[in-house]
């Protein structure tokens, strides 16, 4: 599947200087002058996972609680809270992000941050449930703003202190991969 290809790093890893400047250029034109190009999907589903993968090392590094993500994260997080105050974040239910109702209400939170938050629109990926991994069963396609409001959130409330204190739990006590056999 498309997640799998772009796991490991090997999709943009294996881009040449020439193909990445390529790539940036393309990135940085009109969606308009764009049908449903292959090419050009790839890259913005490359450049979301290689985005997903930074912040996951992030929070697996660090407190989340004292993660700044923006200028503005005071802001989003209050009109996300006053948005969507019972939003269930620590396990999300992909209907409170894409059914009808759902995505009415997010264009409204969305343009609240044209202007506001660069790249307010552009496609990130998502967890649903904050205690995992960014796999292909947990993972949601959303526009940044509202990975950002999420993500503040869940940070905030403590949800992703999970992730880096099963790191660190993994660190102090790796498993070996001979581990339960005899030598």
């Amino acid at each position: 599947t498309l997640f799998r290809s772009l796991g490991g790093g090997g999709a943009l890893g294996s881009l040449g200087p020439s193909e990445a400047m390529a790539a940036a250029h393309a990135l940085s034109l009109p969606a308009d002058q764009y049908g449903n190009d292959p090419n050009v999907e790839m890259i913005w589903a490359m450049k979301a996972y290689q985005h997903a993968e930074v912040y996951f090392n992030l929070i697996s590094s660090v407190d989340p609680s004292l993660l700044k993500l923006t200028k503005v994260d005071d802001l989003i997080y209050s009109e996300f809270q006053a948005s969507f105050k019972d939003m269930k974040i620590e396990l999300l239910d992909p209907e409170a992000l894409k059914s009808e109702t759902a995505k009415e209400r997010w264009r409204t939170f969305c343009m609240k941050f044209d202007g506001v938050v660069e790249d307010f629109n552009y496609g990130t990926l998502l967890r649903l449930d904050c205690k995992k991994d960014y796999t292909e069963e947990n993972t949601i396609f959303c526009t940044r703003i509202q990975f950002l409001a999420i993500e503040i959130a869940r940070n905030r409330a403590g949800f992703n202190r999970f992730v880096v204190n099963n790191a660190v739990k993994t660190k102090a006590c790796p498993l070996s991969a001979a581990e339960g056999t005899s030598s």
